[in-house]
């Protein structure tokens, strides 16, 4: 059985959502957040000495890292879910396997931050968000010929991109603007592994 270390309001819910989608059997172990920090709970460092998540167990193994936990699951499954048959595609999926943290997260991270500073951040604000913006008009372009980020089939590299684009709908500037982005947002909270994995995650405020 895989053990899940998955903590509120975070990149974890992603893992849950792909066990899901591959059917494979796992064991959810929550963390709430510290509720002045909003950091993870020391708790989590007993299960890997970063102390952040996901994390999984299985069996004697742990594994850490999304993307490195999603290519583990989709290994694990039999490829399920995984690089498509043709090359061009298979490169868009490795590609946006790395991406979603690589290049996406670090302005939304960075507006995070200069949010929580209020008035002291207010001069960075501008640039992160033009930052955040080119990824956001890229990506928009991407998906208007194709229904998903690496073909026409669902894949793994659109569990990855759910959280990146999630957190930029809430907070990051994303709006009816960009069409394509909101309709395949849309279309991934209406598949139904989804809200199974919302309903056993627990709190996960953007949805």
């Amino acid at each position: 059985m895989i053990v899940v270390h998955h903590l509120e309001n975070s990149r974890s819910q992603r893992i849950l959502w792909l066990l899901e989608e591959l059917g494979l059997p796992y064991e959810v172990r929550r963390y709430a957040r510290n509720v002045k920090t909003m950091l993870a709970p020391e708790a989590l460092r007993a299960v890997h000495p970063l102390g952040k998540a996901p994390v999984i167990e299985d069996g004697a193994r742990i594994v850490a890292e999304t993307g490195a936990i999603v290519e583990y699951l989709v290994e694990k499954a039999g490829d399920r879910l995984g690089p498509p048959a043709n090359r061009e595609a298979v490169l868009r999926y490795r590609y946006f396997l790395h991406y979603a943290e690589g290049s996406m997260m670090p302005p939304l991270f960075g507006l995070l931050v200069v949010n929580r500073l209020g008035l002291l951040g207010r001069p960075a604000r501008k640039p992160i968000q033009a930052m955040l913006d080119r990824h956001l008009d890229w990506l928009e372009s991407e998906l208007s010929g194709r229904d998903w980020f690496a073909c026409d089939q669902f894949t793994a590299a659109d569990v990855m991109m759910s959280f990146p684009l999630e957190v930029s709908r809430t907070r990051g500037g994303l709006g009816e603007s960009r069409p394509n982005l909101i309709d395949w947002l849309e279309r991934i909270h209406a598949r139904p592994a989804y809200g199974e994995a919302l309903a056993k995650g627990g709190p996960y405020a953007y949805a």
